[in-house]
């Protein structure tokens, strides 16, 4: 999954930055970083090494980049997260389930 998250001017001053969503033997989809349009680019394009998840700006790889939107998305998903209430078990019971007769 690739999220394009506050990266606005990602690429400021740039030609081209893209997160690459998906790799494959000979083609790669990356989503251009600020528009998050989704296009489907030759995998030869892309420089060596390449994988999901990292960000190309201007032909080269950004670790930094890839790094705060990796940082910016886990934020965003803690933000969203529901707590559990105390005392519910999320991991079910033994008792068999109520589909099941229980009278036997």
């Amino acid at each position: 999954m690739t999220a394009v998250m506050g990266c606005g001017g990602a690429g400021q001053g740039s030609g081209e930055a893209w997160q690459v969503d998906v790799v494959e033997e000979e083609r790669a989809r990356v989503v251009e970083l600020g528009s998050g349009r989704a296009r489907t680019v030759d995998r030869g394009t892309l420089p060596a090494g390449t994988r999901e998840g990292d960000v190309v700006v201007d032909g080269r790889l950004d670790p930094e980049l890839r790094a705060r939107l990796t940082r910016e998305v886990a934020e965003a998903r803690a933000r969203r997260a529901v707590p559990v209430p105390r005392g519910l078990d999320l991991g079910g019971s033994e008792d068999p389930p109520l589909t099941i007769p229980r009278e036997q």
